[in-house]
């Protein structure tokens, strides 16, 4: 299979639904094993596990609140304690996709509500990428996602769009600081895409038209779409990318 990733072990966050979840199952169905992370859906993280595992993968799931700083170096003790138990000594792949919106326009945005934003989609990968870093093999891959918002104006997303510019900053210095590893860092920036995070928008039919319209491709994403792309930049086939930010949007604001 192009793209296989027999024989590898990753670490995906927020990987109990949405984009997390096709990402865990996409490296799955390639022959990774997986560390199902989850923040608060430990069903829905458990299910995720259980439809791996049903197709004969290998996968369990590992609960922390990533904006709980001192729950990040047990988790990550946890995870290679239970990837040694299914063989695996290193972490081949880290996706750090947990991440969480809200705050609305400049007005709306408390300074509670950019500090978790911040705790969550900044301070978290970076220091989740720190704590595992010396567990990352040499010539892993690191992907993170970030959103097509931090490469477009969209003014009612400005805190969201804040913590996801410097994500492609972090991947940027990152993709610099591991590459005499021989590790990647990229990003993955999907634009519009079937998912609760946007639900509420895609139901209004002028918002889904909009979107539509904004693509190149005339459509809004599938969770697919998106897992695909980190899959590429996940196996060896993205061996030669790294530093960059992937805008998977069908071509939105072309």
């Amino acid at each position: 299979m192009t793209g296989s990733l027999a024989g590898k072990f990753a670490l995906v966050t927020g990987a109990s639904r949405g984009i997390g979840r096709e990402i865990a199952f996409e490296l799955a169905k390639r022959g990774a094993a997986i560390a199902v992370h989850y923040g608060r859906r430990e069903q829905d993280a458990k299910a995720t596990v259980d439809a791996i595992l049903a197709k004969g993968g290998r996968a369990f799931a590992i609960g922390a609140d990533l904006a709980e700083v001192d729950r990040l170096a047990p988790m990550v003790s946890t995870v290679m304690a239970e990837a040694a138990r299914l063989g695996f000594d290193k972490i081949d792949i880290l996706v750090n996709n947990a991440g969480i919106g809200g705050g609305g326009a400049l007005g709306d945005i408390t300074a509670a509500t950019l500090d978790r934003l911040y705790a969550v989609n900044v301070r978290a990968p970076f220091l989740l990428t720190a704590l595992a870093s010396e567990h990352i093999r040499d010539g892993g891959h690191i992907v993170n996602l970030s959103s097509m918002v931090s490469l477009a104006a969209y003014p009612g997303a400005i805190g969201y769009a804040a913590t996801k510019a410097a994500i492609n900053s972090f991947t940027r210095s990152l993709a610099a600081d591991m590459g005499r590893r021989n590790i990647t860092v990229n990003a993955v920036a999907p634009g519009a895409t079937e998912t609760d995070f946007i639900r509420s928008y895609l139901e209004d039919p002028a918002s889904r038209a909009f979107f539509e319209q904004a693509a190149a491709l005339g459509r809004i994403g599938e969770t697919s779409d998106i897992a695909a792309a980190v899959a590429f930049l996940a196996s060896d086939d993205g061996r030669w990318v790294t530093g960059q930010v992937l805008q998977c949007s069908g071509g939105m604001h072309l």
